[in-house]
This record gives C-alpha cells, sequence and structure tokens, in this order.
C-alpha cells in the first residue's frame, strides 16, 4: 500500500477522499466505494498500488482508440476496483474487487513495453484513476521514456486530480454511458455531470476519444442519440470520434443483446453532427474504416483488430487532399 493523494482527515479517525466527486467519508479500518482506498490508523491509503490483476499487450484499437498511433500495440494493465456500480458492467470480476493479483513495481511496467516495442502503456479493464498514485508513478517514469500514456476510464474525477495527471497522458478513451443523469443515478449509481466535465477538460489537452454502450430499453433512443451527438458537437468538437459498443448481458442485467441493427441506426443519426462515428465489437461493413471527412477518401482500413494504413500523408493528413482527420500517428518524445 502507499499513502494516498488528495485526501482529508475529518476527526474521530475519519478521512475524507477528495479523488472523486463521490467524496466518501471514510472510517479507520473500512474501504470507499471503489474499494480502493482504505483508511488505516486515521491515513487513507491506496491499497492497490502495486498490483495488477492483468498486464498484455494489446491492440490500440481495442482500447478502443482508432484515431491514436493506428495499427500499434500497446501494454496495458488493470487492477481491482471501481467508483461506479453499473449494472451492466462487461468486467464485473475486476471491478468489484478480488481478482487474483500480481506484484508490478512502475518502472517494470515502462521497461517491459519498451522491451516488447509497445507505443506506450494503457491504464485500463477496471476503472485505473481509483489508482491515482500508481497511475501518476508510472506515467511520470513512461513519458521520460519516450511512452505515451493511455486511459480508459468513466471519467468520475474530481478536477483537481484530473488537472494534476493531465500533463502526462497522452490519449484518452472517455466513457460517456448516456446524457441523461437519470441513467446513470438508476444504473451506475453516480451522476453524468461531473463525466460530462472531465470531457470538457481533456478536450484540446490530450487526444480524446468518446465510447457509448448502447443498451436496449435504456439509453436507445433516437432522441438519446441526437441528443449526445449534439452535446458532443458543441462542447467537444465534430473531430472528437465517437465508438458505439453492443452491450451484451453481464453481470445484473439479462436484457438481450443490443442489435446491430439499432447501433446503425445510432450511427446515421449522429454522423449529421459528427465526422468520425465507428461500430465498436461487431461484424459488418459500415463504422469501421476511417473516412476522410473532407474528400471520402479511406484513410484507414479494418477488419478486426487488423489495421492498415492506407490514405495518410506522414503528418497524418489525408494523402489526397490534405486535409486534417484528428490522427496522431507519432509517439512522443520520439
Amino acid at each position: 500500500m502507499r499513502e494516498a493523494r488528495h485526501y482529508e482527515k475529518r476527526g474521530g479517525g475519519k478521512v475524507g477522499c477528495l479523488l472523486c466527486p463521490h467524496g466518501c467519508t471514510i472510517a479507520d479500518g473500512a474501504a470507499g466505494r471503489c474499494g480502493a482506498r482504505k483508511n488505516s490508523g486515521g491515513k487513507l491509503f491506496a491499497a492497490t498500488y502495486g498490483m495488477a490483476t492483468s498486464v498484455a499487450m494489446d491492440p490500440i484499437e481495442k482500447k478502443p482508440l482508432y484515431h491514436f498511433h493506428p495499427g500499434s500495440r500497446i501494454l496495458s494493465v488493470g487492477q481491482n476496483g471501481c467508483n461506479l456500480e453499473c449494472a451492466f458492467c462487461q468486467n464485473w470480476h475486476i471491478s468489484r474487487g478480488g481478482a487474483p493479483e500480481d506484484e508490478v513495481a512502475p518502472e517494470n511496467l515502462v521497461a517491459a513495453a519498451l522491451k516488447a516495442g509497445s507505443c506506450g502503456i494503457a491504464y485500463t479493464y477496471n476503472e485505473p484513476l481509483i489508482g491515482f498514485e500508481f497511475v501518476m508513478d508510472t506515467a511520470r517514469k513512461a513519458a521520460d521514456a519516450g511512452l505515451a500514456n493511455v486511459l480508459v476510464t468513466n471519467g468520475y474525477v474530481n478536477p483537481g486530480p484530473l488537472a494534476e495527471l493531465l500533463p502526462f497522458v497522452h490519449a484518452l478513451n472517455v466513457d460517456l454511458k448516456s446524457i441523461r443523469d437519470s441513467f446513470y443515478r438508476k444504473l451506475c449509481k453516480a451522476s453524468v455531470g461531473p463525466v460530462q466535465e472531465t470531457l470538457k477538460a481533456v478536450v484540446g489537452r490530450s487526444h480524446l476519444e468518446v465510447t457509448n454502450l448502447v443498451i436496449p430499453g435504456e439509453n436507445d433512443t433516437e432522441a438519446e442519440f441526437e441528443d449526445m451527438a449534439s452535446w458532443i458537437e458543441a462542447n467537444l468538437g465534430r473531430d472528437v470520434p465517437l465508438h458505439l459498443s453492443a452491450y451484451f448481458p453481464a453481470h445484473k442485467m439479462s436484457a438481450p443483446p443490443t442489435p446491430v441493427s439499432t447501433l446503425e441506426k445510432a450511427r446515421a443519426i449522429m454522423v449529421k453532427k459528427l465526422r468520425h462515428v465507428y461500430l465498436g465489437n461487431v461484424s459488418g461493413s459500415s463504422g469501421r474504416d476511417t473516412i476522410c471527412w473532407s474528400c471520402g477518401s479511406v484513410l484507414i482500413e479494418r477488419e478486426g483488430y487488423r489495421t492498415r494504413l492506407k490514405g495518410l500523408n506522414p503528418d497524418s493528413t489525408c494523402s489526397k487532399c490534405g486535409t486534417s482527420n484528428n490522427i496522431v500517428c507519432k509517439a512522443p518524445g520520439r
């Protein structure tokens, strides 16, 4: 364990965690809602520091990131715990804690990434920001070594910790689970406002892509798709890639899987306002390739996780018309 950052003492041996909007008051011997931050003797500790449930090399498209180092592979690490309680969680076996762990030091992760020829390190699988101290220490060392740092996050974090970490983060994929606060309250035991503030704080400072898991009967109406596209356009811009993913029964939810036709309908609505809308984790030909928004040329072809850069100049602009499509191919410091 490592003493945590971003907390305060509140008397009677209790501490207040200031990392995320839940603002847990934690009694001695207890843990916060995320399960990863524990009070011991009136001090808050990062209980999962230096522990990992998974370390693997993944295609960067699996994060999903389609406009950041396309076709590369990235060393990915996850831990136990999460500060949301999504009834539909696809990784509930680690988000609820208790999965087997192995020790891993920040410097060893960086060395492993360099040895494997990884473009960087992705903090993923669970909610990485509840392990703030471990991510910060690793990200500093990775950036010094010329590696990219990638966060795959629910975005439920306070502005202060986010601002502290962001200078070391090169790309993020943030889940925007719904544009409706009622959805977050019902299915995630949280609220959408802090996630929206995170997205607005990130855009323009690090490469940003957004994922929306479409769940039948919960966030799959035309009005929902239109409102989300309008919010993204107004607050993040038309160039931020959006990934629409299919839900499958998991954890506490048994609703049938999302039909591909629903994702296609969503994409047809959202591409009226957003330039790059993709369909994830489903088969089919639409919503897979990256198309130049200006001239319609195919820039990147994809089949599953197989990627072919087809129409890009060395500076990542369209080789036919020279238009930027918000694609980053060059690793930081290299």
